[in-house]
């Protein structure tokens, strides 16, 4: 017998007996990726109140709207009977609708419907009124930090969820969006039912002049901010923005700080700090497209730390003392630099008062960025 062709036999049963043992472990032992998936995932009980599941639900429900609006909208699309209706409906749309810029399409029926009190329940969202704004002049609401997607501004100023009515009798309060929500057809009906408007400077001025009562919420930091929003962090995105200060002099508005403790810490943001690939193409989609994209997670609909729907952390809107402004149609730079200044110290003195009771988690102090 030749000793090469032994050896060969050899090796080649040692290696199926090898095989078979391994074959063997593998059958006997657990399935290690399934385990760690399931060792890194904190799923949701199965015992829940019903009401937390309600709340769940509805702020699942309002995260995919956008979504969910579309899907809808092509689906009726793909009904040929539909065609001339979709026709005329798109037709109003573009051009003839005028109320994201007037905000005229207030509904405050839905508004008060119940499901908004479970949205605001989910975090839960509230309003800290420190004092009283008399309906007898407009005003002009910054909303600060702008956070990824603003749920607190949105349970605060577009449903009566946390009682902004019975807390500010008189005033009708319009959140205000990039003109491009309200290209989305079925969306945009929701959204100006809610009261939202354009954030155009024509949608500022048209609801601003409609006189005494009449108020726009400005969620100041816009796209620029939201790059820099993660738990634990107040960077606001402020020093150069004097748009909404000078349409608030124009209008004869009174301007009122909002600060949302909290509204950075209900969703995680991906690393992209300065320099970074992920900043630069930030960047570039935000000077394209008007709007950026964060990339970020939060929890899923099934567990706690993986998905899309923020998580279940606490938001308090404090709405502050107003800056009065006198009423000018062609204001200086001096004056809305001054006006800029008492604005940015009462913004300051409501995150002194409040940062020790809701922002005990925070990483570092307040910080005016730009």
């Amino acid at each position: 017998m030749d000793p090469g062709r032994a050896f060969t036999s050899a090796s080649r049963s040692l290696s199926a007996s090898a095989l078979r043992d391994r074959l063997t472990k593998l059958t006997t032992s657990p399935l290690r990726p399934v385990a760690a998936l399931h060792a890194s995932i904190d799923f949701v009980p199965t015992k829940i109140p019903r009401r937390r599941r309600l709340q769940t639900m509805v702020v699942a429900a309002w995260s995919t709207l956008l979504v969910y609006s579309i899907f809808l909208f092509l689906m009726l699309c793909s009904i040929p009977a539909l065609w001339p209706c979709i026709a005329i409906y798109l037709v109003w749309i573009i051009w003839i609708d005028k109320n994201p810029e007037n905000g005229t399409r207030l509904s405050p029926w839905f508004r008060s419907l119940k499901i908004w009190k479970y949205f605001a329940e989910y975090y839960p969202a509230s309003l800290m009124k420190e004092c009283d704004l008399p309906a007898d002049r407009p005003y002009v609401f910054g909303y600060h930090p702008h956070g990824i997607i603003g749920m607190g501004a949105l349970a605060t100023f577009a449903t009566e969820a946390t009682g902004f009515s019975l807390a500010y009798p008189g005033i009708q309060p319009h959140l205000l969006t990039l003109s491009n929500n309200f290209h989305v057809p079925l969306y945009r009906e929701i959204i100006m039912a809610l009261g939202i408007s354009s954030v155009s400077r024509r949608s500022c001025s048209n609801i601003l002049k409609r006189g005494a009562g009449q108020a726009i919420t400005i969620v100041v930091g816009g796209a620029a901010e939201s790059l820099s929003a993660r738990p634990g962090t107040a960077d606001l995105t402020l020093r150069r923005r004097l748009g909404f200060i000078k349409v608030a002099i124009q209008q004869g508005a009174d301007l009122v700080p909002v600060f949302s403790f909290g509204e950075n810490d209900i969703y995680q943001q991906m690393p992209n700090e300065k320099g970074t690939t992920v900043y630069v193409l930030q960047k570039k989609f935000q000077n394209m497209f008007g709007f950026t994209l964060p990339l970020f997670h939060g929890r899923g609909l099934l567990n706690y730390n993986l998905g899309l729907m923020p998580y279940r952390r606490r938001i308090v809107s404090v709405i502050g003392r107003p800056v009065h402004t006198e009423q000018c149609d062609r204001p200086t730079v001096e004056e809305v630099t001054r006006v800029q200044t008492l604005y940015i110290e009462e913004l300051t003195r409501i995150w002194n008062t409040y940062k020790d009771e809701f922002a005990k988690t925070r990483t570092r102090e307040l910080s005016i960025i730009d």
